[in-house]
């Protein structure tokens, strides 16, 4: 029998320049908002071209872990934030062919827990800012955009108050695909608008009242809505949400 080897891969300079730097920030060797050193310097440092440097800093900005410095223009580390990261994996998820049943079965996993863990943990300040929202759905929910995004912004709220940072990631992707598949429902179903006013006020009642079993009672059902909504307008669960629709 005859061997066979894998080409090896040989990558660009910037490529293996941002790795490198990529791991002094993933390791915390370099802290969130220090300061890099400009491009000549760091060009010396690495042996490579300035240009080199240039494009995989590029790439980092790019990725969310570097940024400008106000009025400068040197870089310095920052942390990608929870919209900038969901919109990869959005993207990733949609490539993967997810379904409308797909979105709505993990939410009906994540979302009642997530509200439950709200109630316990929320703040004031939380409990407010859900409220507010709630009621901006109600203000505005004759415009479909408008009604769109608070229906979302709920339940980030929901998860902000929940005080879990990995659960908070794991949300986003999710809630960015279901704006997706709300677009295509919400104007088909004349119920559906009351429906999710309905549920933001006994979920905001159940955080108000500090009431874990409420708040995944009530959101377990909220949930359960959406999939009779598909139904009565005639979106086939099954179609798969393409990557255009969910990441403008």
């Amino acid at each position: 029998m005859t061997m066979t080897f894998e080409q090896i891969k040989i990558e660009p300079a910037y490529r293996k320049v941002a790795a490198r730097l990529t791991e002094h920030i993933t390791d915390r060797t370099l802290a969130t908002g220090e300061r890099l050193p400009g491009e000549i310097e760091l060009a010396r440092q690495f042996g490579v071209n300035r240009s080199t440097i240039r494009e995989a800093l590029r790439e980092l900005e790019g990725n969310g872990l570097l940024a400008r410095a106000r009025g400068s223009k040197c870089m310095v580390v920052a942390r990608p934030d929870h919209d900038h990261t969901a919109r990869g994996v959005s993207r990733a998820l949609a490539l993967h062919d997810v379904t409308f049943h797909d979105v709505w079965e993990a939410l009906t996993i994540f979302e009642p827990t997530i509200a439950e863990l709200a109630a316990r943990r929320r703040s004031p300040e939380d409990l407010r800012k859900v409220l507010i929202t709630a009621q901006a759905f109600v203000a505005g929910n004759a415009d479909t955009a408008a009604a769109v995004h608070y229906a979302a912004e709920f339940f980030r709220g929901i998860g902000r108050a929940a005080a879990n940072p990995v659960l908070l990631l794991a949300q986003e992707p999710l809630l960015q695909l279901l704006e997706t598949s709300l677009q295509s429902m919400i104007d088909k179903v004349p119920q559906a608008r009351q429906r999710i006013a309905t549920a933001h006020k006994r979920i905001g009642e159940a955080l108000r009242d500090k009431d874990p079993a409420a708040a995944r009672t009530w959101m377990a059902k909220h949930i359960k809505d959406f999939r009779r909504g598909y139904e009565i307008a005639g979106i086939d669960l099954s179609d798969g949400i393409t990557a255009w629709q969910s990441v403008p």
